[in-house]
C-alpha cells in the first residue's frame, strides 16, 4: 500500500439540525505522483460533505481534506453512534483503494406534535374526535394523554390514555365525550375541551377542540309543537264560543198562545220533533299504494334508441380492478395494488406489489393515491399535504380519512385541479401480526428506506414522507 491515513479526531459527536468537521490526513508513501478521489460511504453519506473531492500528492508529502458532517434534524438522524467511512481511490493505483472508518455520535433530540381530528365534533350524546400523536425526534417518545374543560360540562373516555412512538411515526388516540347534561330543546351549544399530552420532565402539549353539543329535539320541531298546540287552542275556543245552540219551538208557542176552543176529546198533535243533527261521512278507504320501479332502458322518447339496451361499460382501470384480478389468481395471497395522481400528467396506471407509482426526476408532485388490499382485511390512512398558511414550515393532515375493506378503493388525497401537493401519509391494515410497508421517493432527497409498521403495538400506523412543507412526494411503493 502506497498511503498512509489518519482521522482526527476518530471519533466525533454532532447535533441534528448542525454541523461538525473532521479532518482526514494522508500521506503519499509511493514513490510516483498520485492524485486521490475522495467518496464518503455508509448510512450517514448522504449527510456528509468531502472538501477537496481530489487531492494530488507528491512522493513523501502530506495532504488533508475535511469531512464535514451535517446531520437534518429529522428522525432520520438516527441517535447515537453512527459508523461511517470514506473510500480513497489513487487514479495510477486504482486497485489500492484504502477505506478509513469512524465513528460520529448523533445526539438525541425531542420533538413531539399533536393534532385533533377533527378539531369540532358534533353531536346529541357523544362525541368522537381523534388525537394524532407524531414523534419527529429521533428518540422514542413515551406519553399520556388526558382530557379536561371549564365546568367540568364533559367526560372524557380515551384510548389508549398511554403511548410509546417511534421516531418517525405517528399514535391515534381515539376519544369519546359525553355531556353531563342533555340539552332537550333549545339551541346547540359549544363546549370547548382540551387533550393534553404529559411526557415526564416536559411541559404538557395543550391541543384544543369543540364539542357542540345538539338538543334531543331539534329546533324547528319544537317551533312546530308550539305552533300546533297554540291552533289547536285556538280551535277549541272558537268552537265553544260559537258552538250552536238548538231550541224547541213548541214550548215557545205553549206559553204564548191562548186557545178559544173546548177542549177535545182526542190527543192533541205533538209538536215535530227537532231535525238530526248531520251525520258524519263515511272515512274513505286509503288509496293503493303504488311502488316507483326503474326502468330497464336509458331515458324514454323518440328518435333512434336503437335495441334499447344500454352498452356494458368496462371498469374504470382503478387500484380495485387490479387487486381483484390478482386475488382471483391467487386467492389465499396478500397483495396490495395502487396508482398515483401526478400533477399536469393525471392517474398512472395501478401498480402492484412493489413496483413504482408516480414519477422519478421530473419535480412532479403527487396529489391523491387509489390504494386497495386483498387478503389483510382491509386498509385505512390519510394524507399529510402542503400548508399555504404554515407559521412552521410544516403542512398538515386533511380531512377525511379515508378506509376501506378488501377489494375496494381507497382514495388519499385530492385530484383536483388545485389540489396541494402530497407531503406524506399515514396507512395501515387491518390484519394482526402483519403489516404494510412502503418507500417513498421526495423531491431532492430521492429513494427513501423501505419501512413497515407494527400492528400489534396498539393504534399505529406506518408514517410516509415528510412534514417539510417544500418537500413533496414524487413516487411510491407498496407492499404488504
Amino acid at each position: 500500500m502506497s498511503l498512509w491515513t489518519s482521522l482526527e479526531p476518530a471519533s466525533a459527536t454532532v447535533d441534528p439540525g448542525s454541523s461538525t468537521t473532521v479532518r482526514l490526513r494522508l500521506r503519499n508513501t509511493g514513490d510516483v505522483v498520485d492524485e486521490y478521489r475522495f467518496e464518503p460511504v455508509g448510512d450517514i453519506a448522504p449527510w456528509t460533505i468531502v472538501e477537496p473531492q481530489t487531492l494530488r500528492l507528491y512522493p513523501g508529502t502530506t495532504g488533508s481534506v475535511d469531512l464535514t458532517f451535517a446531520p437534518p434534524r429529522t428522525p432520520d438522524a438516527t441517535a447515537g453512534p453512527n459508523a461511517y467511512a470514506v473510500r480513497i481511490t489513487p487514479t495510477e493505483h486504482p486497485e489500492a483503494t484504502t477505506v478509513p472508518e469512524g465513528n460520529l455520535t448523533i445526539t438525541p433530540f425531542t420533538e413531539v406534535r399533536a393534532e385533533l381530528v377533527p378539531p369540532t365534533v358534533k353531536g346529541r350524546f357523544r362525541g368522537r374526535p381523534k388525537l394524532a400523536v407524531d414523534n419527529l425526534g429521533n428518540t422514542k417518545v413515551t406519553a399520556s394523554v388526558s382530557g379536561s374543560d371549564n365546568g367540568d360540562q364533559l367526560s372524557y373516555d380515551i384510548h389508549p390514555s398511554n403511548v410509546q412512538i417511534e421516531p418517525g411515526r405517528a399514535a391515534f388516540v381515539k376519544g369519546t365525550l359525553k355531556p353531563r347534561q342533555i340539552i332537550w330543546f333549545g339551541s346547540k351549544e359549544e363546549r370547548p375541551y382540551t387533550f393534553a399530552v404529559k411526557r415526564s420532565g416536559v411541559t404538557p402539549l395543550d391541543v384544543e377542540g369543540t364539542y357542540v353539543q345538539r338538543s334531543f329535539l331539534p329546533g324547528w320541531l319544537a317551533t312546530c309543537l308550539g305552533i300546533f298546540l297554540a291552533l289547536a287552542i285556538t280551535f277549541l275556543t272558537l268552537w265553544f264560543a260559537y258552538q250552536p245552540r238548538v231550541t224547541s219551538a213548541a214550548t215557545e208557542l205553549q206559553e204564548t198562545a191562548v186557545s178559544t176552543l173546548p177542549p177535545s176529546p182526542s190527543a192533541p198533535a205533538s209538536a215535530p220533533p227537532p231535525p238530526p243533527a248531520p251525520s258524519a261521512p263515511p272515512a274513505s278507504s286509503a288509496p293503493p299504494q303504488v311502488t316507483e320501479t326503474e326502468s330497464d332502458g336509458g331515458s324514454g322518447g323518440g328518435g333512434g334508441s336503437g335495441g334499447g339496451s344500454e352498452e356494458k361499460k368496462k371498469p374504470a382501470p382503478t387500484a380495485a380492478t387490479a387487486v381483484r384480478q390478482l386475488a382471483a389468481a391467487d386467492p389465499g395471497g396478500r397483495h396490495i395494488c395502487y396508482r398515483a395522481f401526478v400533477r399536469g400528467k393525471g392517474w398512472t396506471a395501478p401498480e402492484c406489489d412493489g413496483d413504482t407509482a408516480g414519477t422519478v426526476g421530473q419535480s412532479r408532485p403527487l396529489t391523491a393515491l387509489n390504494i386497495a388490499v386483498s387478503g389483510v382485511n382491509g386498509t385505512a390512512s390519510a394524507a399529510f399535504v402542503h400548508n399555504l398558511d404554515s407559521t412552521n414550515g410544516q403542512g398538515h393532515y386533511v380531512e377525511p380519512w379515508a378506509a376501506a375493506l378488501d377489494g375496494f378503493d381507497n382514495y388519499v388525497g385530492d385530484s383536483k385541479k388545485d389540489a396541494p401537493a402530497m407531503l406524506g401519509f399515514t396507512i395501515n391494515v387491518d390484519e394482526g401480526g402483519k403489516g404494510v410497508c412502503q418507500s417513498v421517493h421526495q423531491k431532492d432527497r430521492g429513494w427513501q428506506n423501505l419501512a413497515c409498521d407494527k400492528p400489534n403495538e396498539g393504534d399505529h400506523f406506518i408514517f410516509g414522507g415528510t412534514l417539510d412543507n417544500g418537500v413533496w412526494l414524487e413516487a411510491v411503493k407498496f407492499t404488504v
